[in-house]
C-alpha cells in the first residue's frame, strides 16, 4: 500500500486541504526581505520568492530565515491536520501546503520551487525519511555546489528512502511532489545540463 487508508470524512479532508493550502501560500520570501528592508525579492536575480534566490541579497539571516519559514509551512500543516483527524489528513494537508507554496493566492499563483517546504512537509510526515532527505541535500549540493542540484537530488530519492526506512505509505505522495518539483526546476535542469547554473552563494 503506498497511500494511507482513508479514514477521515470527505469534508473534514476538504477542509484540511484548504487549510494547508492556505498555510502554504504565504510567500515568507517576499515577506521576509521586505521585512530586512532587503526590497522585493522578485525583482533580484531569479525573481524566485525561495531562500536560495533571497540569499543573492547577500543577506544570510533572511535566506535562513525564508527557508526554516517556507519549510515550517509544510510541517505545521502536517502536524495540526494528524492531531486534529489522522494519518490521512496529514498528507492532504501537507501535499496541499505544498501546493500553496508552489501556487500561491496571493502572488497570483506565482510562487516558489518548493524543496524548502517540501523537506517541512517529509520531516513532518516520518523524521526518518525527512533527516534523509536532508543528508541527500547536503551531500549533493556540497559536492556540486549547486542548490538545486541538492533539492532535486533528496526529491528524487525520498520515495526509495520511504520504502528502505519501512514506511510504504508516503511514497504515492512522495512520487507526486518529487514530478512537481522536477517540472519547476525545468530551467534548471537545463542550466545545470548546459554548465550555466548558478552556484551557491552567487548573487546573479
Amino acid at each position: 500500500m503506498i497511500v494511507p487508508d482513508l479514514t477521515s470524512p470527505p469534508l473534514a479532508l476538504i477542509a484540511v486541504a484548504l487549510f494547508g493550502y492556505l498555510l502554504g501560500s504565504i510567500p515568507f520570501g517576499v515577506v521576509v526581505t521586505r521585512a530586512m528592508g532587503l526590497g522585493d525579492v522578485r525583482q533580484i536575480g531569479s525573481g524566485n520568492i525561495g531562500a536560495t534566490n533571497v540569499l543573492r541579497t547577500g543577506n544570510r539571516l533572511a535566506a535562513f530565515l525564508t527557508f526554516a519559514l517556507d519549510a515550517a509551512k509544510g510541517g505545521v500543516a502536517v502536524l495540526i491536520a494528524r492531531a486534529s483527524l489522522g494519518e490521512d489528513a496529514a498528507q492532504v494537508a501537507g501535499g496541499f501546503a505544498f501546493l500553496g507554496h508552489l501556487f500561491p493566492v496571493w502572488l497570483g499563483f506565482r510562487g516558489g520551487k518548493g524543496v524548502a517546504t517540501f523537506i517541512g512537509t517529509v520531516l513532518a510526515l516520518n523524521p526518518a525519511i525527512g533527516l534523509a532527505a536532508c543528508a541527500t541535500w547536503l551531500a549533493a549540493a556540497a559536492l556540486s555546489r549547486i542548490s538545486s542540484v541538492g533539492g532535486l537530488a533528496a526529491a528524487a530519492l525520498s520515495p526509495v528512502w520511504a520504502w528502505l526506512l519501512g514506511d510504504p505509505q508516503t511514497i504515492a505522495l512522495l512520487v507526486g511532489l518529487t514530478v512537481l518539483i522536477y517540472i519547476r526546476h525545468a530551467a534548471n535542469i537545463r542550466r545545470i545540463l548546459d554548465g550555466t547554473e548558478p552556484r551557491i552563494g552567487k548573487k546573479t
